[in-house]
């Protein structure tokens, strides 16, 4: 695969003009829209919201399919790798935040355990964090056999990576598919801690607080399974070579954050929130 010429203009270089951002922002908008109707009661809102998710797969489908293509066909030169790279670092910048906000509201409650308006109506804490009444998992049993898990495959992911490098295909693709595995094993294992879990998310600022830091992890790290299985899907069909693989590289970035955010998690959330609690299961 060679480079297409440089083109001989400066600055960022748009491979070709697309409508897939002003899609994408629509289906956003009306996943949105839909979401709040659906909070306030609206009887259309779970169709907005069905509407503009399937929207918004659409949108990545194509979207991706644009860009494997552009590649293919060696559009992707070093600007627009350079570009690619800019567009990935800042998208991860934002994530940051995003999760920053959910911590936030964590650190904020857990340090201000008084009373709380949750859904309008007063969750009584009793000056207590977790409040008064409350078990919480025990973090050294499922999170942490979960943490093992999400650690070997990032570690699984980068091993991979330092064999596409090496020229090895096969390791690369058994690698890979092992961080696959492991992944759907956290979601599953979550998923199952969930459905198990001693408080619940309404009426509950610790349950409301917990659930939303963790379940979005979730969401990202059954994304970041997405990413990986589209990489492997391209590997098998010979599209990455040592010298060219910026979508394997931005998926492995992108595992690694969501690896690095399920460190926080656990260390705040898990063990910090965890302190002075009435652990289920646990007699003391």
């Amino acid at each position: 695969m060679t480079d297409a010429a440089i083109p001989d203009r400066p600055g960022f270089h748009l491979v070709e003009p697309s409508a897939w951002p002003i899609i994408g922002a629509f289906f956003a908008f009306l996943s949105a829209f839909g979401l709040i109707w659906f909070m306030h009661g609206a009887s259309f809102g779970p169709a907005l919201v069905a509407i503009g998710v399937a929207g918004i797969l659409f949108t990545m489908f194509g979207w991706w399919r644009d860009v494997v293509l552009e590649a293919q066909t060696g559009y992707h030169n070093v600007l627009v790798r350079h570009g690619l790279t800019i567009g990935m670092v800042l998208f991860i910048a934002s994530e940051v935040m995003f999760f920053v906000a959910w911590f936030w509201a964590f650190f904020w409650s857990a340090t201000n355990p008084g009373d709380h308006q949750v859904y309008g109506r007063l969750a009584f804490t009793g000056g207590l964090w977790p409040p008064k009444g409350t078990s919480v998992l025990d973090p050294l049993k499922l999170p942490l056999m979960n943490t093992f898990v999400l650690l070997t495959s990032s570690a699984a992911v980068n091993v991979a990576h330092d064999e596409l490098r090496h020229g090895d295909r096969q390791k690369f693709k058994n690698f890979l598919a092992l961080a696959i595995a492991l992944g759907v094993l956290f979601v599953i294992t979550q998923a199952y801690e969930y459905i198990h879990a001693p408080f619940p998310f309404k009426n509950s600022i610790y349950g409301a607080t917990f659930f939303m830091a963790t379940g979005f992890h979730g969401a990202h790290v059954i994304i970041g399974v997405i990413f990986l299985f589209v990489c492997l899907s391209r590997a098998w069909m010979g599209q990455f070579t040592p010298r060219h693989h910026v979508g394997f590289q931005f998926a492995a970035w992108y595992w690694h954050f969501v690896d690095v955010v399920w460190l926080f998690l656990f260390s705040c959330i898990y063990i910090w929130g965890s302190w002075g609690a009435s652990i289920e299961g646990v007699t003391r």
